[in-house]
């Protein structure tokens, strides 16, 4: 076996007290890490361009090529596990403790590393406190300059197995003072939402930890959507028990909307109602119930908490929408703009898009260091490049959504719209890293789904394109049409050609004009000839002059896939 040396950074981390939580449940906290090493931990080392280098259950030892984004890894995962844990009790969180060193290593022929500096890194690691960061002098060199660390001097420290004493920083993130934490904080510019603790109506005391852990877990979920403030679970819970008027919670916590519902147990089956109300009207916004079966308790928890937060986060921006085409068209601001703007752009036509471009615009021009406008004017120009082909409008959108990750307040899927570019560019290498960069922000967010399975697809994998867009339509029922169109492409690439017009009306119709492209397709696979041909002619309404070797030559599929939709185009009667 060769073996080579080498300088590199690396970071060892593992779970606070696993065997602990392995003890207490085995298989929940088994199913929990793996969901954070799928949606958070691995997307999060690909950001950073880590390398790892094996697991150890609970554990994780990755190669980095600089320091810095080794911490900067550790700082994101850290923070994240905050958010997550926020409302968890003690006694069930995930905590992580990482320790980073720079240092010679070991690279043997497998990839594997050995030596001194993978021992010094696993050895920071075990002192570092739950859900810190310890550096050897060595690394904190490297950062201390570059990053704005808050950081602590642990002095010479006499390391396990370690010959000489060494010299240790610890780092910690995401402090939050006791007047910070106990005060909701929310801001008039975006919906502020409470969820009140679900009232546990089986009679049956046990069942409470049950209808608490949702509410926890809706909690933790909705506080992933930058675009809300949601009010921390100490507050929520303080209204437990009480008979209190919903808009008497709306004036004390000032927020615009507020969640409440019930869990009822009935033998092995359990009732979920979930509502979300307007405080200030007492009008109802949304409701859902979800029954099922009691067979696997906490996957029934997860399952109804993701599709609760995926179908509310839809119905807020609706409802807001709403709210402000009421407003007085004069008092409109930088919000107002964009909201309105957000609902032109959902009519998703060449005309209404143009105008809500120019809404966004504006607010951008009223409120130009604004992420969230900004964001909203990378969609609006991405938007602009599809459904009106104009190219130069997908340069502006990269533009518009790199100001806003500079600005660091910008929407969770920024980076996926450049995502969305990037693949129909066929760059789909950087734009699997800038979905990546979302993923680990937020993976419950619908936009980056649809980016998701939009480069999937590009990329010639439309398996698991479909995966995700069914999963889709489970979650939300009355998603977006386009979810449907979705399914369409995957299914027609899979060669299901009733599955994917089936998918198709669902969703027609729609106003861009390579949704007909790909409608007429399926219908030429299918023999309905004039269908078709009625659909290519509503393409060419939209974007006159059109032509088959125009979808060629602009398409982003894969050649084999190309060469599918032209099959059906053909066999739909038409031709260059």
């Amino acid at each position: 076996m060769t073996e080579s040396r080498k300088l590199a950074a690396i970071l060892a981390a593992d779970v606070v007290g696993f065997s602990r939580l392995a003890g207490a449940d085995e298989d929940r906290t088994l199913a929990r890490l793996r969901a954070l090493r799928s949606d958070l931990i691995d997307p999060t080392i690909s950001v950073y361009k880590g390398r790892v280098v094996k697991r150890t259950g609970d554990g994780v030892l990755v190669e980095f090529r600089s320091v810095v984004d080794a911490v900067r890894c550790a700082i994101e995962v850290q923070n994240a596990m905050i958010d997550r844990n926020a409302g968890v009790s003690h006694d069930r969180r995930i905590e992580f403790r990482i320790g980073i060193h720079l240092g010679d290593v070991v690279e043997e022929s497998d990839g594997d590393l050995m030596g001194d500096g993978v021992n010094i890194a696993a050895r920071l690691e075990g002192i570092a406190h739950p859900g810190r960061i310890c550096l050897s002098e060595d690394a904190y060199r490297q950062v201390k300059s570059r990053l704005d660390l808050a950081i602590s001097d642990l002095g010479e420290t006499k390391l396990k197995n370690i010959a000489e004493p060494m010299r240790v920083f610890s780092l910690e993130v995401g402090g939050v003072t006791k007047s910070e934490a106990s005060t909701p904080v929310v801001s008039p510019n975006k919906p502020s939402i409470v969820v009140l603790p679900l009232t546990n109506m089986s009679g049956d005391p046990e069942q409470e930890y049950f209808s608490d852990g949702i509410t926890e877990d809706i909690i933790t979920e909705l506080a992933r959507f930058h675009s809300l403030s949601v009010i921390a679970r100490n507050s929520s819970f303080s209204f437990k028990g009480r008979s209190v008027n919903i808009a008497e919670i709306g004036r004390a916590l000032g927020v615009r909307y507020v969640v409440e519902g019930s869990v009822r147990k009935m033998g092995r089956r359990v009732r979920i109602t979930a509502q979300l109300i307007e405080a200030a009207t007492g009008a109802h916004v949304w409701a859902e119930r979800y029954d099922r079966d009691l067979e696997e308790i906490f996957e029934v928890q997860d399952e109804v908490t993701e599709r609760i937060v995926w179908a509310m986060t839809g119905k807020v921006a609706a409802a807001e929408i709403s709210r402000s085409k009421q407003r007085r068209v004069e008092n409109l601001d930088a919000y107002d703009l964009v909201l309105r703007g957000q609902d032109l752009l959902n009519r998703y036509t060449p005309m209404d898009t143009t105008a809500g471009l120019d809404l966004i615009r504006k607010a951008s021009e009223l409120d130009p260091s604004n992420g969230w406008v900004l964001s909203w004017l990378a969609i609006a120009y991405m938007g602009s490049g599809f459904l009106n082909r104009d190219m130069p409008a997908f340069d502006l959108a990269i533009e518009a959504a790199d100001r806003a990750l500079a600005l660091g307040n910008a929407e969770d899927w920024t980076d996926a719209v450049v995502a969305f570019i990037l693949g129909w560019r066929r760059n789909y290498r950087e734009a699997d890293v800038r979905l990546s960069r979302a993923l680990a922000r937020n993976p419950h967010d619908p936009i980056t789904a649809e980016a998701r399975i939009y480069v999937l697809l590009y990329e010639g994998k439309a398996e698991q394109a479909r995966e995700i867009a069914e999963r889709v339509v489970i979650l939300d029922p009355i998603n977006p049409v386009w979810f449907h169109e979705f399914l369409g492409y995957a299914n027609y690439l899979l060669g299901d050609y009733e599955g994917s017009l089936q998918a198709f009306r669902r969703c027609m119709p729609v106003g861009y004009y390579r949704s007909y492209v790909h409608f007429a397709a399926c219908l030429g696979q299918l023999g309905q000839i004039e269908e078709a041909q009625a659909a290519w002619r509503r393409c060419l309404e939209l974007s006159p002059g059109y032509t088959l070797e125009e979808f060629d030559r602009e398409s982003p599929y894969q050649p084999q896939d190309r060469k599918r939709w032209l099959d059906g185009l053909r066999k739909a009667g038409l031709s260059e």
